[in-house]
């Protein structure tokens, strides 16, 4: 048995270069802070003061989500940011679809070699999309655990809060027969679907992230795959605000089968007409190179629909006005008929 010492960075943990990532970001982080954030980072726990942004009276809505496999393509593209605005983005989406605005984001970093570099960046990503979005980040865990991450290895994790008021809660309980189906486009695959998306460009297309296929329209395929998940909350708040939004859907892993009906509730169906906007090129190339079923494509991809709402067929006509205003070529989907909380397609038999 060896007499010799044996440090901590021996032992494959680094504690110098924790402190080097965390102070790269600090700047960013501290760029997020909004009026409810009490005390500075570096803190035990976070702070923050809801009162002091009008919403002490309200219900908290919480969530935890992760980026997935798509942190594979931005190891391979050694681009580490743009996954931190997709984390926040993605969870931003889970919380508004029931009404809430985000007062604090939190997030957790695990690696088996703690670069500061990618570790600075992913955290830098989660700031500046919090800061842009009128969230702070809070706070958060990086963790450097060799033998458990292989080396390179990371994963990224995060964790949002938001309100909102008791009355303006959207649980579904308003969709109703005749609504409208309005869709709002998605950037490209956010954050799900990447571990088959991966399978089909990089292992049966022998594909590269600096290759550009017609289907992109000049795009390289690392581009299309790094798109950042859209933000939905500046263009849907004014109208969850104002109480015109029946019910919200994320599309999400599951695609619209498993996402619509969580909305629907047990006496609504979602019919869908699939041929109402062409499916965007970077969809086309996973579902025909990789020869995916109809049905997988569905449900495992969003096919160029990142966020569903329902409205009152009465009101339709004004929100797409509104929408387009804003740069938001909505998308007449289908409408909500009396049915059990299934999924069905308006362009094939039922």
């Amino acid at each position: 048995m060896s007499s010799e010492p044996l440090t901590y960075r021996q032992a494959g943990v680094d504690i110098d270069a924790q402190e080097a990532a965390l102070a790269r970001a600090k700047d960013a982080i501290q760029r997020s802070a909004t009026p409810g954030v009490l005390g500075t980072v570096g803190m035990f726990g976070g702070l923050f003061d809801p009162a002091r942004v009008g919403a002490g009276d309200s219900i908290l809505v919480a969530s935890a989500d992760g980026v997935g496999t798509k942190l594979e393509v931005a190891k391979r593209a050694g681009v580490y940011h743009t996954v931190g605005r997709d984390l926040v983005h993605h969870c931003i989406g889970d919380i508004l679809v029931q009404g809430a605005r985000p007062l604090f984001f939190m997030d957790y970093v695990g690696t088996g070699r703690l670069d500061p570099e990618v570790v600075a960046g992913l955290i830098e990503g989660c700031a500046d999309a919090c800061r842009d979005n009128g969230l702070a980040l809070l706070g958060g865990e990086t963790a450097e655990m060799p033998g458990l991450y292989a080396e390179g290895d990371f994963d990224l994790v995060g964790f949002i809060v938001g309100a909102v008021r008791r009355d303006r809660v959207i649980d579904g309980s308003r969709v109703a027969a005749g609504q409208v189906l309005l869709g709002l486009r998605s950037s490209g695959l956010h954050t799900n679907g990447y571990s088959l998306a991966r399978r089909v460009v990089f292992d049966r297309l022998g594909l590269t992230l600096d290759d550009r296929p017609a289907e992109l329209d000049g795009m390289t395929l690392g581009e299309a795959l790094l798109a950042p998940h859209r933000c939905y909350l500046p263009v849907l708040w004014p109208l969850v605000e104002a109480g015109r939004i029946a019910a919200l859907a994320h599309i999400t892993g599951g695609g619209f089968v498993d996402n619509l009906p969580r909305v629907l509730g047990n006496r609504h169906d979602a019919v869908i007409d699939r041929t109402a906007w062409q499916l965007p090129g970077l969809f086309r190339l996973l579902v025909e190179g990789g020869n995916v079923p109809d049905a997988e494509a569905w449900r495992v991809f969003n096919m160029g629909i990142g966020m569903i709402a329902f409205v009152d067929a009465e009101a339709c006509d004004g929100i797409e006005a509104e929408l387009a205003a804003q740069g938001e070529d909505a998308v007449r989907l289908g409408t909500v008929e009396a049915g059990s909380g299934s999924v069905r397609w308006a362009d094939s038999p039922h």
